[in-house]
């Protein structure tokens, strides 16, 4: 389990926050403290994996302790949820190693992505030594920027879509094989939107070159699945 920090003080906000973390599965919330003071005293005892930091506290800066951290050359990586939209201090933050940025109010959806996108880029770090350019794009980029650096490579596909995101979704497909999967399942295990992978799967079935199964249960909307079409 990712072993998780929250830093907030306002009980409302923090109570949510920890609410939207238990809903992700794989991250532990093992502290949840109101100021910078108990933070610290309490980084300094355990080793943690992830802080959730907000810039405003009582007489305090978060910033100052995502400094405290690399001063201190503390290995905890940090994502800050913040009300702070300002584009100074955003830029302090990624300068000072933030992995993300976060403003209230935002989504569980977006919340989710975050740490989806940390989840898997900490668990494939931890078991290879290398990494390919390719395969490290997926960590670093946002979809947003693959489409840009790709936009010249789309010919073949229709208006909106990227070749480096079909690439990715269509070969985490072909890995799943005969099973169904949907586009929560696969946004989880790429890190990409929930959103887009759903976009892409349609794409695909609208070629043939998956099936797409619709579930229908008791409550709430109908679920698409999608698997690989081996008849092609």
């Amino acid at each position: 389990m990712i072993k998780v920090m929250i830093i907030e003080d306002d009980p409302m906000v923090r109570d949510i926050n920890t609410k939207f973390l238990n809903r992700v599965e794989g991250f532990q919330l093992i502290k949840a403290v109101s100021n910078l003071t108990d933070a610290q005293s309490f980084i300094k005892k355990h080793k943690l994996d992830l802080v959730l930091l907000d810039i405003y506290l009582p007489k305090e800066n978060g910033i100052d302790f995502l400094k405290w951290l690399r001063t201190e050359d503390i290995e905890v990586e940090v994502i800050l949820i913040t009300a702070d939209k300002t584009t100074d201090r955003i830029q302090e933050a990624f300068r000072y190693g933030a992995r993300d940025y976060l403003i209230k109010p935002f989504t569980l959806e977006r919340f989710k992505e975050s740490l989806s996108k940390f989840k898997n880029r900490y668990y494939h770090f931890k078991k290879e030594n290398v990494i390919e350019q390719a395969e490290l794009d997926k960590y670093i980029l946002t979809s947003t920027e693959i489409d840009i650096e790709e936009n010249n490579s789309n010919s073949d596909l229709a208006k909106g879509l990227n070749r480096y995101t079909y690439d990715t979704i269509w070969k985490q497909v072909q890995q799943i094989g005969d099973n169904y999967t949907s586009p929560e399942e696969l946004g989880e295990i790429l890190g990409i939107a929930r959103v887009t992978c759903r976009k892409y799967l349609e794409y695909m079935n609208k070629e043939g070159k998956i099936d797409m199964l619709i579930e229908y249960g008791k409550i709430g909307r109908p679920q698409h699945k999608y698997k690989i079409n081996h008849i092609i």
